[in-house]
């Protein structure tokens, strides 16, 4: 953040993901020349953006304000709120990585994947301060679909930040309680600002307990007879040791199938997060020796993503695994926003394969499971008494929805700011005002190796998808005087030559006339035909057949 965008005695508040969006969370509290960074995460990407793997936040602006950076702050294990470090390591300098408890095993687990990367990864607790020169930091346990999740408290000079994470609250959890009497000390405190996720801000209920979800589960297993496939999210590690629980209530081994699930029960186990007996987990060879009624089969594939073990066991070419009549299927999660296309495919290939497929059961909900509903809102905004309020994690209608529950459990009207990613909030203990914007957006990611994919990209992939590709390749001699034999035209995507013969004949002639011209005066020059070849056919082929192939003319010297 330059100069004129905060004074000297204003503490910056921003965020690069998050805002407007579920995913890539990313949120940063800055005064003076110190940068507190709270979470590294990830987005899935929607269908559009074709063979991209995920996407992640704009570093820019912590490129060029790296020195200011004294550590980021992990608030629990979800890939939108870890998945980005890897990729942030790669371009930021960062001193310190604070995680805790089970993101500690996921991070170190995520970094096995990225060699060569450098980084310092410490562990913080419920009741550490970590102190800077003017910034310190602190935290308070929550519940949410994952163990150890934890709010973090930004303490400056002007006031309290205090970032709720995502969170619900759980009377009856899996896991150790929340900090309820920790956040009733920082509102009798008073807070500056609170930032509070939003996913759940349209559901007016309170949300179900995971003790309540755990009974139901046990109950469904016992009235299945058949062999069960459970799709979930891997990283969901409290509704994977209910569904172990139940598999073993109903003396059922287990199989695990998917790279992402294997690794969180793999991390699970070595930590204690997941109990079960020893030879519970089998693996895939073992199957062949139990009868139906003795396995489950826990796979990753919940949100019908093409390549998860799910969809191959769906369509037929998961390697280990093929349907059979008897079988139940069970989705533990409803679609993502953008995800129900691919989900309805899946199930529908499910159907086909004579599967039993339970999609809304009492355990479905796991993605929104995990966030408060509108009533937990309220409470966290009564118990912390924030001064000025900004809701984060969320699209924008539900962002919009709880700064109206702020103000409805005394939020001073004006004192909310629904805000969009990059834009500041300039606070003192009197005063917040939108300073100004800082460089925030979307980096598409396309595999491990390949790195950051542009917008030129995209639009080419867009182009092949839907118009495919027409090729002209022509050969002219090494004097640059004549053209040897006709040009050649090749299809891929666009039409079947054998079936389109007199249209290939006529775009064949169009570009021999043209190279002709160009070579008898005595203009020859490659970028500058292709450039013409390109514009010559676009107008052509549209008017005969309305589409827009990418046109790519191939000049070769003999």
């Amino acid at each position: 953040m330059h100069q004129p965008l905060l004074k000297s005695n204003e503490v910056g508040v921003f965020a690069l993901g998050g805002l407007g969006e579920v995913g890539k969370n990313m949120y940063c509290v800055e005064y003076q020349d110190e940068i507190i960074i709270i979470d590294a995460g990830i987005m899935f990407p929607d269908e559009y953006l074709l063979g991209i793997d995920y996407v992640i936040p704009d570093y820019t602006y912590l490129v060029e304000n790296q020195e200011k950076i004294k550590a980021l702050f992990i608030t629990h294990g979800h890939e939108d709120h870890i998945g980005g470090i890897p990729w942030l390591l790669r371009h930021v300098h960062i001193p310190k990585i604070y995680a805790n408890g089970l993101a500690i095993g996921l991070i170190r687990n995520k970094m096995q994947e990225h060699k060569g990367l450098q980084y310092n990864l410490l562990e913080y607790f419920e009741n550490d301060i970590i102190r800077f020169n003017t910034l310190s930091v602190g935290f308070f346990r929550t519940n949410h679909s994952i163990p150890d999740s934890f709010g973090v408290v930004v303490r400056s000079p002007e006031g309290n930040i205090v970032h709720t994470g995502d969170f619900k609250f759980d009377f009856t959890p899996t896991g150790p309680d929340a900090e309820y009497a920790k956040m009733a000390r920082l509102g009798s405190k008073g807070t500056l600002l609170l930032m509070s996720d939003s996913t759940n801000a349209e559901v007016n209920v309170f949300t179900k307990s995971e003790a309540d979800v755990s009974e139901s589960i046990k109950d469904i297993f016992t009235k299945i007879e058949g062999r069960i496939i459970v799709a979930t999210f891997a990283s969901n590690v409290h509704r994977v040791q209910q569904l172990v629980e139940a598999s073993i209530a109903t003396h059922r081994k287990i199989a695990v199938f998917g790279r992402s699930m294997e690794r969180t029960i793999e991390v699970g186990l070595d930590m204690g997060y997941i109990n079960a007996p020893h030879g519970t987990f089998v693996g895939a060879r073992a199957l062949r020796h139990f009868n139906a009624h003795e396995i489950t089969i826990l796979c990753t594939g919940s949100q019908g993503e093409p390549f998860a073990a799910l969809s191959r066991i769906a369509n037929g070419t998961h390697r280990d695994i093929k349907i059979a009549r008897g079988d139940t299927v069970i989705f533990s999660s409803s679609p993502i926003p953008g995800n129900q296309r691919s989900v309805s495919k899946t199930i529908n290939q499910l159907f086909k394969r004579e599967a039993n497929v339970i999609t809304h059961s009492p355990f479905t909900d796991t993605h929104t499971s995990g966030h408060a509903g509108n009533e937990e809102l309220k409470l966290m905004l009564k118990l912390i008494k924030p001064k000025y309020f900004m809701p984060v994690h969320g699209e924008y209608r539900m962002l919009k929805i709880h700064a109206e529950t702020g103000i409805a459990c005394g939020v001073e009207r004006g004192h909310e700011f629904v805000l969009d990613n990059g834009d500041v909030l300039a606070l003192t203990r009197s005063s917040a005002r939108v300073a100004g914007k800082v460089q925030a957006g979307n980096v598409y990611i396309d595999g491990k190796g390949i790195g950051d994919v542009g917008n030129v990209v995209l639009r080419d992939r867009k182009i092949l998808s839907e118009d495919g590709l027409l090729s002209a390749i022509v050969t002219i001699d090494h004097d640059k005087k004549v053209m040897i034999g006709k040009p050649i035209i090749m299809s891929r995507g666009f039409v079947y030559m054998k079936d389109h013969t007199p249209l290939t004949n006529e775009i064949s002639e169009m570009v021999a006339a043209l190279v002709d011209e160009s070579l008898q005066k005595n203009r020859y020059n490659a970028p500058q035909l292709k450039r013409e070849i390109t514009h010559l056919l676009i107008d052509h082929i549209y008017r005969k057949t309305e589409r827009n192939p990418m046109i790519l003319p191939v000049i070769q010297e003999v």
